[in-house]
C-alpha cells in the first residue's frame, strides 16, 4: 500500500469518526460508516488490503513488477 493511500485512508477514516462522535450521522449508517473508518485504519496501519490482493491492484511504487 502506497504513503498516498494510506494517508487518504487515515484521513477518511478521522472524518468518519468525527462525524458519527459529533452525531451527525447516527443508527445503522452511523455504526456501519464507524467500521468501514475502522477497516480503513487498520488497514493502513498494517499496510496491507485484502480487497487489493485479491484484486491485483498495487499503490506501493517499491513493490511494482
Amino acid at each position: 500500500m502506497g504513503t498516498a493511500d494510506r494517508a487518504i485512508r487515515i484521513i477518511v477514516a478521522l472524518v468518519i469518526a468525527v462525524l458519527y462522535f459529533t452525531g451527525t450521522v447516527e443508527g445503522t449508517l452511523g455504526l456501519v460508516l464507524l467500521i468501514l473508518g475502522a477497516v480503513f485504519l487498520l488497514t493502513s496501519i498494517v499496510s496491507f488490503c485484502p480487497l487489493y490482493t485479491l484484486f491485483g491492484i498495487k499503490t506501493c511504487p517499491n513493490k511494482l513488477k
